[in-house]
């Protein structure tokens, strides 16, 4: 079983390299030039500046620096105050009251920054406090907040969507869209659950505060409704075909900037500060990205993908028990890589499995980033769990703990998407629909 000892030696050299803490991409070039010396004949220094400079210079790539940026500017604005100001009079007659800011402040701001962990940081900023102060419990607080802060890697604009695209050369702008209706659903289900969790436990929830009139719940969500317009905007300018992911990020940096301009947070200091923020973690993907697209080269060279495709093929697995192996297996590399990470440095050797087996490759991202998110709040690498540890002084196990049953409505969402694919599929039907 040749490609099981190239699996093998592959892993372990990148388990070594990681494990004495160089950065991710360059492990990853350095386990790509390794296995080409010893297993190929081509030139390693050729072949490895000719597929950087490629993966480098992808034009789809260019949404993705546009969109960290776009929420890099909204993260300096008051939009955390304007979330919990905006929200709070409409959901607090609901059964959970304020818990649901959490839900519904993540499943906005996922929707302007890409990013699970500035969506945890932004919203729990002011939700922290604010709830505190009126009693909620510690443990539907903090858990529902780590929770609902995974969906910033699914709800669009997803940076990690973006990745996966460039990755398996698929539509950015599908693979957005395919994410709505996921996201929304994850949202609800989320929110269904404080609700039960809240009538079950009725003597530990504070009285509902004060009666707001329509005009009152306006007034308050003044500030917060020109955000919407944007998401909506850069969201409505890709389903109805008007313009690229690439185009919509640039059309979001102008609004974002229009918005920060007229909040009066928009100064030379705040603009700087963006436009590095946006540069470093631009730089840091792009530099992964590099990596895994070198280090799915050399694999291929050794024929390693196809030949492990052949091999998972003759062990004639049905769809079903496939996916649950990929779940289960992408929930451990979770609980020790990033979401990022995790999805460049194993794309070479599961595409060729996925495709050989029969799955749209656009409803396998949204599996994908799913059962990445639910990696978000396991411990010990649980990014989500380390924001909140520092946010809110608690330890990393009592956080944990209080997400789990989060964790586990999100494995009842992956069966959702599993047994009715539609979830994901039908809105970008649709948008190729409205295109043509």
């Amino acid at each position: 079983m040749i490609e099981i000892l190239l699996a093998i030696f592959f892993i372990t050299v990148l388990l070594l390299f990681l494990s004495s803490g160089i950065w991710v991409a360059i492990s990853m070039i350095g386990v790509s030039s390794i296995g080409m010396i010893l297993f190929t004949s081509r030139p390693v220094g050729d072949a490895m500046a000719t597929t950087i400079w490629g993966a480098s210079s992808s034009w789809t790539l260019t949404a993705l620096p546009l969109f960290v940026w776009m929420g890099e500017i909204l993260f300096r604005t008051k939009l955390s105050e304007n979330l919990f100001e905006g929200l709070a009079p409409w959901l607090q007659k609901l059964p959970g009251g304020l818990i649901h800011v959490n839900v519904v402040g993540c499943a906005l701001f996922a929707a302007i920054s890409g990013s699970s962990a500035a969506t945890v940081a932004t919203v729990g900023k002011m939700s922290i406090p604010e709830l505190r102060k009126r009693k909620y419990p510690e443990k539907i607080l903090l858990g529902s907040l780590a929770g609902s802060g995974t969906l910033g890697l699914l709800i669009p604009p997803s940076i990690i969507l973006i990745i996966y695209g460039v990755t398996v050369q698929e539509s950015i702008a599908k693979l957005f869209i395919a994410g709505i209706i996921p996201g929304i659903m994850i949202a609800l289900i989320f929110m269904g659950y404080v609700i039960i969790w809240s009538l079950l436990n009725k003597n530990k929830m504070p009285l509902t505060e004060e009666n707001y009139s329509f005009l009152n719940k306006l007034s308050k969500s003044k500030q917060l409704i020109p955000v919407i317009l944007l998401i909506l905007g850069v969201i409505g300018s890709i389903y109805t075909g008007i313009a690229t992911a690439t185009e919509a990020a640039s059309l979001g940096v102008v609004g974002a900037l229009i918005l920060s301009f007229f909040q009066k947070s928009l100064n030379l200091k705040t603009f700087k500060e963006s436009l590095l923020g946006a540069t470093k973690t631009s730089c840091m993907i792009a530099f992964i990205l590099a990596g895994a697209t070198f280090l799915s080269l050399a694999m291929g060279f050794t024929g390693l993908p196809r030949n492990l495709a052949i091999w998972i093929q003759n062990m004639e697995l049905s769809p079903y028990v496939l996916i649950f192996v990929l779940m289960i297996f992408y929930i451990i590399l979770g609980m020790f890589l990033d979401g990022i990470s995790a999805v460049v440095l194993t794309m070479a050797i599961i595409e060729p499995m996925i495709r050989q087996a029969g799955f749209d490759m656009i409803w396998f991202g949204i599996f994908l980033v799913i059962v990445v998110e639910m990696a978000q709040i396991t411990p010990p690498v649980g990014f989500n769990l380390f924001v909140l540890q520092g946010m809110a002084n608690k330890d990393m196990g009592y956080i944990a703990k209080s997400a789990f049953p989060l964790f586990l409505l999100m494995i009842f969402a992956v069966i959702l998407i599993v047994l009715f694919p539609q979830i994901a599929l039908w809105m970008p039907e649709q948008m190729i629909q409205n295109i043509n």
